[in-house]
């Protein structure tokens, strides 16, 4: 009886582990100079983006006008029955803060997070890209700069500073939903 509560422990601390990195690498902002600043997708909703994906394309026109990068690339295709794709919603965001059009690369194909960073990556490739910056939300980024690692693309991380996820109870959800996938990812490769 003794082991299973060691073994209840050990399973603790873990986890424990692992959020603690999540949440340390989401509160590091590392932007520095690179070739294009990769935002990831989230939804939208008919032309408006969500109050998340709001967050995460001004956090990159903010790195954009500060001159981290001269190129924004917006990720995320269609939801379901969506008139436009989540980088076109970004994109028309975008212009409309003033970013000229020949600034904006976007993807419309992805769906995940694995996705949108596969898709970035053939955009990046594209256009001779090669050091990005990559912007989501703090509990996300521990995942996304892994995926960028799996995907051979060479990234720093950019944290919104305004995440929508302000809640005990949002942060919570989020932060579980992300040591979820922290395993899930050790095991199954992403979709």
């Amino acid at each position: 009886m003794r082991w299973l509560l060691w073994l209840v422990l050990l399973v603790a601390a873990w986890l424990l582990g692992v959020a603690a990195w999540i949440v340390h690498v989401g509160n590091r902002d590392q932007a520095g100079p690179a070739d294009a600043i990769v935002v990831l997708g989230a939804a939208a909703y008919d032309t408006r983006p969500s109050p998340v994906f709001t967050e995460r394309i001004r956090h990159g026109i903010d790195l954009y006008e500060h001159g981290y990068a001269p190129t924004l690339v917006f990720t995320g295709g269609y939801g379901d029955g969506a008139r436009f794709s989540e980088s076109q919603v970004a994109r028309s965001f975008a212009l409309r803060e003033g970013v000229p059009n020949e600034a904006i690369l976007i993807e419309t194909l992805s769906r995940t997070t694995h996705q949108n960073l596969l898709r970035a990556r053939d955009v990046l490739s594209d256009h001779n890209l090669q050091r990005v910056i990559v912007v989501s939300d703090p509990l996300h980024m521990a995942r996304a700069l892994r995926l960028c690692r799996q995907l051979g693309i060479d990234a720093i991380g950019s944290p919104t500073p305004s995440s929508r996820f302000r809640s005990f109870r949002t942060q919570w959800r989020f932060l579980a939903r992300e040591v979820y996938f922290f395993h899930r990812d050790l095991v199954v490769t992403p979709d």
